[in-house]
């Protein structure tokens, strides 16, 4: 009989160390250790911790996405309120976090995104992928008329996501919401406004 794979353990453990340890930081002992897997194992799963971390960053996203689903498809909502609803779950895991742990998109993008280009290419997948959802909300709240159509669907969501990074990493440094919140207010009352 087979052995049972220990694939899913290595790369859920593998999660949490980078989260705390970031890419640089985390070795495969590490990993391991936290799944309680035979070192083996992980080189049976994986070609390379470049290879490993990217498995890693397409778990989070499937988590993201889920995440992102859930704010901008709840047609209860009008789209401007989609977006808002988005930072605010966001926001809501950060807290439940204590303001210590970020994304892990952006943080390995800050990592990793210099020193490994299959990282860096699947970075900017991710990138590519996550904006748009975020376009075709702001397009239906540009036609509605409830966001002003200075600026592209496209640009305004690249906005909203790098912005936002900006103020994940910025929580993180403080360990407090302040950044998340100036960021929705500012940007809810600025780029996001309602036209008058």
């Amino acid at each position: 009989m087979p052995k049972p794979s220990l694939k899913d353990a290595i790369l859920d453990a593998g999660l949490k160390v980078m989260f705390r340890t970031g890419y640089h930081g985390t070795s495969v002992r590490d990993v391991t250790a936290a799944a309680g897997a035979p070192q083996g194992s992980f080189t049976n799963h994986f070609r390379s911790k470049e290879a490993f971390a990217s498995e890693v960053l397409d778990r989070y996203f499937d988590v993201t996405r889920g995440l992102v689903a859930e704010a901008l498809e709840d047609t209860s909502l009008t789209p401007r309120a989609r977006l808002r609803r988005y930072l605010d779950i966001i926001t809501g895991r950060l807290e439940a976090d204590g303001y210590g742990r970020g994304c892990l998109i952006g943080d390995l993008s800050l990592e990793a995104s210099g020193s490994s280009e299959l990282l860096r290419a699947r970075l900017a997948a991710i990138f590519t992928e996550w904006r748009a959802p975020f376009a075709a909300c702001i397009r239906d709240a540009q036609a509605r008329g409830e966001i002003a159509s200075d600026f592209e669907p496209d640009e305004l969501a690249d906005f909203l996501l790098a912005s936002w990074q900006g103020a994940i990493l910025r929580m993180k440094v403080d360990r407090n919401p302040k950044a998340l919140e100036r960021f929705k207010t500012i940007a809810f009352q600025t780029v996001f406004r309602e036209p008058t």
